[in-house]
């Protein structure tokens, strides 16, 4: 898939988001005039984006009656995500003082992407940020094998009744332990259970946070199959991007209390399709998003994951190295923790991101495994066929 500028821009804007994010937290920096506060947005967007970018690449193939390996895609998947993640989490519990936080979870959780299920997040928050990669592993291993079911007998009913029921499915388990959990809590002013029964109940499990995936999908649902519809959405990219502005702003509204029980029902899927507009308005060449360039966005989206990886570790270790001598000088401050950042994780990305991909591309020769293809012919109306 050629990368588009757009999409590439969005990247960009979600790793340094995130990173702004964690950067108070964790480095004692990073007061944006609030802007700081809703970063773990950022994360929502790559949601979408991800949900876009692998619902396109697997649907592809189910439109046009053929049958997608899936030993390829998981052997792909391997290749792109596996080598910079095992790096990182091979420093994390060999040197323990790279860890932002005292506690981590065992090393058995991060070998088998459990993390997001099962952590104490009360005390052990060290590489807890890998639970969105726990998020999208579970995607990955998940989302190929519902999309071919659904391309068996391709309706646009049933896509919309598996639509609708994903997004419900969250909301009641979202609802169900805010009443059950959080209400409790907050009765007690217990803010610290507060914290973890909205971390481990509401906010890091993968059946609570699908909805961005889902809207990604969507959208390369809408691409594949409804070409006519998607050309005239393309048309209107920054009608789209306006629409989907002003969706995630009352969303961002409704998250001025995280661990409300409106904003836990109904604030991820309002964000989710705010940002799905918004993604959508980035795959036009014809809109604003398609159109701007801004120097350095291409790079930080081509390291955005490790980037990611690294951050919360580098501040912490920049914070532990610089001490104090930093306070009161926040340009100063700025520079050195984003300099540390991106020397970090570009390092991460040349040294073993970008080589194990060059690998993959060299050495590994597509499988003949495949699922069996649908015998249904391909045709626009396929629109609900699942990527």
């Amino acid at each position: 898939m050629n990368r588009l500028p757009g999409l590439d821009l969005l990247r960009a804007i979600a790793i340094v988001w995130v990173m702004i994010f964690h950067s108070y937290f964790v480095g004692g920096w990073g007061h944006f005039g609030g802007v700081e506060e809703y970063g773990w947005m950022g994360v929502d967007l790559f949601f979408v984006l991800s949900g876009y970018l692998i619902g396109s690449q697997w649907l592809r193939p189910l439109a046009d009656n053929e049958a997608p390996s899936l030993v390829d895609f998981y052997v792909r998947r391997a290749f792109r995500i596996l080598p910079a993640y095992l790096v990182v989490v091979a420093v994390y519990f060999a040197l323990p003082a790279s860890r932002e936080a005292p506690g981590i979870q065992p090393l058995w959780q991060f070998l088998t992407f459990t993390v997001n299920l099962l952590i104490d997040a009360q005390h052990n928050l060290a590489f807890s940020h890998v639970w969105s990669l726990c998020v999208e592993e579970h995607f990955y291993l998940l989302f190929p094998l519902l999309a071919w079911w659904l391309a068996r007998r391709p309706s646009a009913p049933r896509f919309i009744a598996a639509c609708v029921a994903v997004v419900a499915v969250g909301m009641l388990i979202r609802g169900y332990v805010w009443l059950h959990e959080l209400a409790p809590a907050i009765a007690t002013g217990d803010g610290a259970e507060v914290q973890r029964h909205f971390l481990e109940g509401i906010y890091y499990p993968s059946w609570s946070r699908l909805d961005g995936l889902l809207a990604g999908v969507v959208l390369a649902t809408i691409k594949t199959y409804r070409k006519p519809l998607w050309a005239r959405l393309q048309h209107r990219a920054n009608t789209t991007l306006l629409i989907g502005l002003a969706v995630a702003g009352v969303a961002i509204w409704l998250f001025r209390d995280r661990t409300g029980l409106i904003p836990s029902l109904l604030g991820y899927p309002l964000l989710s399709l705010g940002l799905g507009f918004i993604v959508l308005a980035g795959t036009s060449a014809q809109g604003l998003l398609g159109r701007l360039r801004i120097p350095g966005a291409s790079w930080l989206a081509l390291t955005s994951y490790s980037l990611y990886l690294t951050h919360k570790a580098v501040f912490h270790l920049t914070r532990a190295t610089l001490g104090k001598q930093m306070d009161g000088h926040g340009f100063a401050v700025f520079v050195v923790y984003a300099v540390a950042v991106l020397l970090v994780g570009s390092l991460l990305h040349y040294v073993v991101e970008r080589p194990f991909l060059r690998w993959r591309e060299r050495f590994w020769k597509p499988t003949s495994d495949a699922l069996p293809a649908s015998t249904a012919p391909a045709s626009p109306v396929m629109a609900t066929d699942v990527a």
